[in-house]
């Protein structure tokens, strides 16, 4: 019997080392070949195993992904939460048992719906389901879209395809290269191989393409301050005007800049309460002919309260005034650091349910851009970066610069940030925009349209990060057409893997 359960534990006890290999193909490690082998490896572990065994493989898998890949969540619950070390490790554990389920739901619907071992399986269906789990996990309670596999190739050739369709697009040619080299191991048709090998040239062809191109003449000073507030003194009252005069102070050091940007939540206060303090930078800047981007919380006359950004200083809405449709309020909210599910439940059980400013609401999907100086932002405020869509659909014809603010401080010394910044990259490089991004202590930085980043500041340090920015002209095909031309293959590959899956293996 020891032995029987051994063997029926084999395969799963290997998905879960593979699956962990997976988190070196993400920042900081960045071996992106790792992002191709590790998903060919787990097609082979759930090769001719029942449907239901195949769940459990596939979810060996998704727990050695996400055990690593998000670790860092763990160091704002234990730090911050408020909770015994065995409930904090409790909590990950389900949020890891939880998209853990994807990966599971993935290998069960490929082998129970494709079982027959053929080329239309795993280079049609294999990506397609892959797509479809991906998709889901980036929807499904509010979504959380975190380490697709598409990210891990904006240093590999792969990322030249980003331009045509995104993340997605990259995520399927690396399940398509996954799948080929399955198949070619499995089947000893070792000629499948060139799949792979004709779309890392063809990304590497793709890198002359020019879909747009930056306009030099069109250059913006700007001037990004790392105010390196320690987050468990950041809503202290005490601190409240401290921390207000350090990035005043730094803000006086940089008048030159047209524009000067403060991160998330930069002022800890609500804006009602500083209104005097924020007519006084709103009339130097104007002064010195710049403006000031800061994140804000703010209440509404409806009593709720919103992440926002506000712009003071050389805006065309006339000297500082009080005014909430003046804003930009994050749409796309952090679970329990910004709002809590089954909030009359779960916020009586541990203090985690009650973290500073955990009671937002929800802006629009589609918000005017910011207008600073001049120049079009199109904004993100920190978690929303990595929504894809959102960010092309709030970039217009008009746009400059994609912003986002944030506070990685909650994650400390980890590798959340790493991977938040590798994500940023990827907006530039999809949407032709370069990226602003502003933080507490990092990673502030900016980014060409390219994706490549162009300047750069320590984290964890106070510092001020100058660089001048050019805007670009043309659109990306990506910022046209989205992904709808992939629901489209998606829906074909399914349509023909379900013809063809009672076909013989040459198929």
């Amino acid at each position: 019997m020891m032995d029987s359960l051994f063997h029926r534990l084999k395969r799963p006890l290997a998905a879960v080392f593979v699956g962990a290999l997976t988190t070196l193909a993400f920042a900081p490690y960045q071996i992106w070949p790792l992002a191709i082998v590790s998903p060919a490896l787990l097609l082979l572990l759930i090769d001719k195993q029942s449907a239901k065994h195949s769940l459990w493989i596939g979810y060996a898998w998704g727990i050695g992904q996400f055990s690593t890949g998000i670790s860092w969540v763990h160091v704002s619950i234990d730090n911050f939460g408020g909770m015994p070390k065995i409930a904090s490790v409790f909590l990950m554990v389900l949020l890891v048992g939880y998209l853990a389920v994807y990966a599971a739901l993935f290998a069960w619907s490929l082998n129970r719906f494709f079982p027959h071992k053929q080329r239309s399986r795993l280079l049609l269906a294999a990506p397609a389901l892959w797509l479809i789990m991906d998709w889901l996990r980036g929807w499904v309670m509010t979504g959380f879209p975190w380490l697709w596999l598409g990210y891990s190739q904006i240093d590999s050739p792969l990322a030249n395809f980003a331009p045509l369709g995104g993340v997605e697009l990259i995520t399927l040619l690396v399940m398509i290269s996954a799948g080929s080299i399955a198949y070619a191991a499995l089947s000893r048709q070792w000629r499948h191989l060139l799949i792979p090998a004709v779309i890392l040239m063809t990304g590497f062809g793709l890198q002359s393409a020019q879909w747009v191109s930056p306009s030099m003449d069109k250059v913006t000073k700007i001037a990004l301050i790392q105010g390196n507030i320690a987050q468990e003194l950041k809503w202290q009252p005490s601190q409240r005007w401290p921390t207000i005069m350090k990035y005043t102070d730094l803000t006086r050091e940089n008048w030159d800049a047209d524009i000067i940007i403060w991160p998330e939540a930069a002022i800890p206060a609500f804006e009602f309460e500083i209104s005097s303090f924020l007519s006084n930078l709103d009339a130097a800047a104007r002064m010195n002919n710049s403006a000031v981007i800061t994140g804000i919380v703010n209440q509404g006359e409806d009593k709720k309260f919103y992440n926002s950004i506000l712009t003071v200083g050389q805006t065309p809405y006339g000297d500082y005034r009080y005014d909430m449709n003046q804003r930009y309020h994050k749409h796309h909210l952090l679970p329990f650091g910004e709002f809590v599910p089954f909030e009359s439940i779960l916020r009586p059980l541990a203090p985690f349910f009650n973290l500073p400013m955990s009671s937002f609401s929800r802006g629009d999907f589609i918000q005017p851009n910011i207008d600073a100086n001049g120049k079009q932002m199109a904004p993100a405020l920190c978690y929303e970066i990595i929504f894809n869509e959102q960010v092309r659909q709030n970039v217009d014809d008009d746009t400059d610069f994609i912003l986002t603010l944030s506070n990685d401080a909650w994650f400390g010394r980890s590798i959340g940030p790493l991977q938040h910044m590798e994500i940023a990259r990827m907006r530039a490089l999809e949407l032709g925009k370069p990226v602003i991004r502003a933080t507490n202590n990092g990673i502030t930085a900016v980014t060409d349209y390219r994706g490549h980043i162009t300047a750069q500041v320590p984290q964890f340090e106070t510092a001020v990060l100058r660089a001048e920015v050019p805007t670009t002209k043309g659109e990306t095909p990506y910022r046209n057409l989205g992904t709808w031309p992939l629901y489209i293959w998606v829906g074909l590959s399914l349509v023909i893997g379900w013809r063809m899956r009672k076909g013989v293996s040459s198929l």
